[in-house]
């Protein structure tokens, strides 16, 4: 592949085509006064393309101004107890002497997560996202969860139809309600993409051009993983500017943490190679959580167009039971089995413990109070996936049970839910 610098001229012919993606609301002067030649906005933007936008980008700061004050439990938490407990989400951290370096001189960090609105959202999405989100504020963390309203149009889901892409971000903030998502203190903030960018457009898209100035087409396109693309995918013009724009949501958002799942990674990291370029000392920390995989045998991950692939956040009980019933899981093999990591992520983090209800022939009751006494139990033999089906379904109904009876019992949810599932979802 030769590789193809993105300069200003094919940055403003994406933009060209951009705006005709975007929505309505987003066609007025003030947005799109950055595709003027920089001789009619220099008293507008004091910005050279030479230089970084510095006034965003040094929002990467290891002080206590932004955000509220932490509670006062959390003060009295050690550094390392905070350490320990941010830690514990990523299965992957980069760099851990620099998130240590940040809980010590920052009170309340702000934290990064973000997701387009896509379709009905499965078990990880939800529940995962909860104990990490829940463990975060715990630790004096605010997270900013950026519902990539905007995101998702140009990546063409839910047929790049807007409206529909808005209604499913308000169908996943009920399910997060519901589940149990600590929302209070204003700890948790939900940010929609195209309301931001368009009411600071002018601070945005300056940060997104320098990024893609920086950049060949070879290292973005090396990013397309984030939409669920390949490299030998054949992308939109639109697909192509996606990983500048995300890559500029963690400077335009002020986050000191990027807490995505491992198929976020290289537009995470490609925020801290953009961090080398401008030489900007404080980095964005990548704490990469882990992907669950799919139910089924050989599904690497879950997917929203199969529904056999996962547990959805609003299946009835008799749904969860049929789903794991049918769900791989090899007797005495403890890798890639999809029922053991349910537990591992899902019960454990949610019960800290797991209670199998059997005959006493057959061993009795068993309660397993870590995950390292449930999987050497169950490369002995000494437990069965007969034993271990019925108990992991039992559990995860019990954590389901509270979203079930906000989508009954609430009209709004039970409205949303309706319409999302009318939606058809497109790749």
């Amino acid at each position: 592949m030769t590789a193809c610098l993105l300069t200003p001229t094919t940055t403003l012919s994406l933009f060209s085509h951009l705006k005709l993606l975007l929505p309505q609301s987003s066609q007025n002067p003030r947005f799109w006064c950055l595709l003027r030649p920089a001789t009619e906005r220099e008293k507008e933007i004091d910005m050279s393309m030479e230089n970084p936008p510095a006034k965003e980008v040094e929002s990467l700061s290891l002080t206590a101004s932004d955000g509220l004050n932490p509670s006062n439990s959390t003060t009295e938490m050690s550094v390392e107890e905070k350490f320990r407990i941010v830690r514990s989400i990523g299965e992957e951290c980069i760099q851990e002497e620099e998130l240590l370096n940040l809980l010590t001189k920052k009170p309340q960090p702000i934290c990064y997560d973000g997701f387009e609105p896509s379709g009905r959202m499965h078990i990880a999405q939800g529940v995962m996202k909860t104990i990490n989100v829940n463990k975060l504020t715990s630790a004096g963390c605010k997270v900013k969860i950026w519902i990539a309203d905007w995101f998702a149009q140009l990546n063409n889901k839910m047929g790049g139809d807007l409206n529909k892409i808005q209604t499913v971000g308000h169908y996943l903030i009920e399910i997060w309600k519901a589940a149990g998502m600590n929302l209070e203190d204003g700890k948790v903030e939900f940010i929609w993409s195209s309301e931001e960018i368009n009411s600071r457009a002018y601070e945005y898209w300056p940060i997104v051009m320098d990024i893609a100035r920086r950049n060949k087409l070879p290292r973005i396109m090396r990013c397309c993983q984030i939409m669920g693309r390949s490299e030998q995918d054949e992308l939109t013009a639109a697909q192509i500017f996606y990983p500048c724009m995300q890559c500029a949501d963690i400077f335009f958002l002020k986050a000191d943490i990027c807490q995505l799942g491992m198929d976020q990674r290289k537009v995470n990291v490609l925020a801290r190679e953009y961090c080398d370029d401008i030489k900007r000392k404080n980095k964005p920390i990548i704490l990469s959580h882990h992907m669950l995989p799919g139910l089924l045998q050989g599904q690497e991950k879950m997917s929203k167009s199969d529904s056999s692939s996962a547990i959805f956040m609003e299946d009835e009980e008799a749904e969860v039971n049929l789903k794991i019933k049918k769900a791989y899981c090899p007797p005495n093999i403890v890798d890639g089995n999809p029922c053991l990591e349910y537990i591992k992520y899902i019960v454990f983090p949610w019960f800290n413990e797991f209670k199998v209800e059997r005959k006493e022939e057959n061993g009795g009751e068993k309660v397993y109070t870590s995950y390292e006494e449930l999987i050497a139990a169950y490369e002995k033999g000494e437990l069965h996936p007969a034993d271990l089906k019925p108990a992991l379904s039992k559990s995860l109904n019990r954590i389901l049970q509270p979203v079930r009876d906000h989508f009954k019992n609430d009209e709004k949810a039970k409205a949303l839910l309706k319409r999302v599932k009318a939606f058809k979802v497109t790749r």
